[in-house]
């Protein structure tokens, strides 16, 4: 394969992991581990993100309720701290050795203010992606080597895994979109 192509396999693709974790981020009403999972939680005299295998299992217990339990039961209080100062609208509540966030169920208004900033999201992806296929095609234009019909044949390829991204784009949109109206 053409490296210019695999060279924006590879960009989009870390492009939609990262789409991917920016939209795990955004609460659907749903009780899900990614909802507090990256926070970083200031303990033992550093910081350290609340991921299992560093401090914490996180696990929803039921459809509204995430427990959190701390691998080492002193740092509980160092947690919650973190998890009240992450702005993320949860408040979380110890009950002796874990920490239990309910889920509030979403208002309508909510629901759309959720959908403009997925919406947000989704085209700042679309742009990394269009910059990327901007960079190969400027990358195939100046190749001297390259006959016209080469160019011509790179170029089609470049547009063709940009709509590919794009419509993975789109299809991550909509799935998270369904999510956020179910009620």
């Amino acid at each position: 394969m053409d490296p210019l192509i695999q060279d924006m396999q590879q960009r989009g693709s870390k492009v939609l992991d990262v789409i991917h974790t920016d939209l795990g981020t955004i609460r659907t009403g749903r009780a899900a581990p990614s909802l507090v999972e990256n926070i970083v939680i200031a303990a033992y005299g550093g910081s350290a993100r609340l991921k299992v295998m560093e401090l914490a299992t996180v696990h929803a217990s039921d459809p509204q309720t995430l427990v959190i339990t701390p691998f080492d039961p002193s740092i509980i209080g160092e947690i919650k701290k973190g998890l009240e100062e992450a702005n993320t609208g949860l408040t979380p509540g110890v009950d002796s050795s874990v920490i239990r966030i309910s889920i509030p169920p979403l208002s309508q208004e909510r629901r759309e203010e959720l959908i403009h900033l997925m919406r947000q999201k989704l085209e700042n992806g679309r742009i990394l992606i269009r910059q990327a296929r901007q960079d190969a095609m400027t990358d195939v234009k100046k190749d001297e080597e390259m006959s016209e019909d080469e160019k011509s044949r790179h170029e089609k390829e470049i547009q063709r895994v940009t709509d590919d991204f794009m419509s993975k784009i789109d299809a991550m949109g909509k799935q998270k979109e369904e999510e956020l109206l179910q009620i």
